[in-house]
């Protein structure tokens, strides 16, 4: 299948990648265009999921934005890198808990090819680590549909500041902490994100 790739180098302002998701959808909506992978970076951001509860914002200064997509509450920033998309599900089999497998199983196997072992969590959504001792959250997920068309995406941390995370109840899970593969495996992610397009086409493609 017919996918677009595209790579940003500079950080993407939050609301102009939204805006070109939702624009996206309605072009593959009316088959004016094919499927998307965005790769990108954020500049610090805050956001907020549908189903997110004001308590899981413990610093009311922050800069905390309202999404359509599912989840809670996630930080954006330096050093992570994000992977949207946008995806025609009546091309593949009409399947959103099936998708959301797909794209576990591409971080998980993008992950171990850097010698990581992550692992999905059926009662918290996102990519998890054994890390000295403790579940840490490694990679976030957030989806949304419409028309079965799949769009925004996941957002994985390779060294960016973790003590961001303070200021929130990241994805509103009180007892397991957020970590970065720098903290796990310090060794070059560069190639990260070709390997995440690599994994993600062809997960698509079964």
């Amino acid at each position: 299948m017919n996918i677009e790739i595209k790579k940003s180098i500079k950080p993407v302002k939050y609301d102009v990648a939204i805006k070109l998701l939702e624009e996206r959808v309605v072009e593959i909506s009316n088959d004016k265009k094919s499927d998307l992978i965005w790769l990108l970076e954020h500049k610090e951001i805050y956001t907020a999921g549908t189903n997110y509860k004001e308590e899981e914002v413990l610093d009311k200064h922050i800069n905390l934005i309202k999404t359509n997509r599912g989840g809670k509450i996630t930080y954006h920033g330096p050093g992570q890198l994000i992977c949207y998309f946008v995806i025609d599900l009546k091309k593949r089999k009409k399947d959103i808990r099936k998708f959301i497998t797909l794209i576990e199983k591409t971080i998980i196997e993008s992950l171990f090819e850097f010698n990581i072992k992550s692992f999905g969590d059926p009662k918290n959504i996102g990519i998890w680590v054994n890390d000295k001792a403790d579940i840490k959250k490694v990679a976030a997920i957030g989806v949304r549909v419409s028309k079965w068309i799949a769009y925004h995406g996941f957002a994985i941390n390779i060294n960016n500041d973790l003590t961001k995370y303070q200021s929130i109840i990241p994805c509103g899970i009180l007892d397991k902490g957020v970590t970065n593969l720098k903290s796990i495996n310090n060794q070059n992610y560069n190639i990260l994100s070709d390997v995440i397009v690599k994994n993600f086409t062809k997960n698509l493609e079964i």
